[in-house]
């Protein structure tokens, strides 16, 4: 499915758009170089406040996309998963989370990713979504077809499913979501043809390539979802809460990703019955 859009602000010219990505682009590539080489390797991870993991992959790689931003755009907002939020009240602001998987991460998976958003206030403009293993990145920009830098069949984009019945659905974990009978993620679940487990922001990578059609989760935090929204829209689908509005603080962390949009009311029909 190809998106139809057009970039909703006026600063975002061609000029401007092309030294945000390249900044970006400079940022998930020296993300790489420190994450690259603890893959797989003896790293041990450390419990965070909230009980998800945090290694020195992560803390060095945000460090390192942080000194990229400071010295490309210094008057920009920035917010990072493990350091904060500098800058809060610039009306542009990063948003970066540099190994978003970390469980993945440290257990071998080259499902993790390295996610970078663009704010313009509380809307992501500009999403990038790299895999340093990999070495797939998406960069979805408002106004433009999403891009992908391997060569697939066919076109980059989600693909035509208007029927739950038929859907390959996602999501990265049993925790993140009401497991208990009757609950309106589990009747979703049973509405498709297949659940499967695992992926974090890779699984968004996959449906703007038309591999997956739902993706349903919970718990989630800005630097989740902020740079995936841009590249799942890019390509045709749809990244909203599970009552179908636009993603924020009353959200909750739940978050509801169609590759088809036509199956928004169906589907939020089942999540909130």
């Amino acid at each position: 499915m190809s998106a139809v859009m057009t970039r909703p602000r006026s600063w975002m010219t061609d000029a401007n758009v092309s030294a945000l990505v390249s900044a970006m682009e400079e940022a998930a590539d020296v993300a790489r170089e420190v994450v690259t080489p603890l893959f797989r390797s003896d790293l041990n991870a450390l419990s965070k406040g909230d009980g998800s993991p945090v290694t020195e992959a992560d803390r060095r790689a945000e460090l390192s996309m942080r000194e990229v931003f400071e010295r490309r755009f210094p008057d920009y907002g920035l917010h990072g998963e493990e350091f904060g939020c500098d800058r809060p009240d610039a009306s542009l602001r990063w948003v970066i989370d540099p190994v978003d998987g970390t469980r993945a991460f440290i257990t071998g998976r080259p499902v993790f990713g390295t996610l970078i958003a663009l704010m313009d206030e509380n809307e992501p403009v500009i999403g990038l979504i790299d895999q340093p293993i990999t070495g797939e990145r998406w960069i979805g920009v408002a106004g433009e077809a999403t891009r992908f830098n391997q060569k697939i069949k066919g076109q980059v984009g989600t693909r035509k499913c208007d029927d739950l019945a038929n859907a390959e659905m996602s999501c990265t974990a049993p925790d993140m979501v009401p497991m208990e009978p009757g609950s309106g993620w589990n009747r979703l679940a049973g509405s498709v043809r297949r659940v499967s487990w695992g992926g974090d922001c890779y699984a968004y990578g996959l449906m703007a390539l038309g591999q997956i059609d739902v993706i349903a989760e919970g718990d989630l935090k800005i630097w989740d979802w902020a740079a995936v929204k841009p590249v799942v829209e890019g390509a045709g689908g749809l990244l909203v809460d599970w009552e179908g509005n636009p993603p924020g603080e009353k959200s909750g962390g739940r978050i509801l990703a169609l590759g088809d949009p036509s199956l928004l009311k169906a589907a939020t029909d089942l999540l909130n019955t």
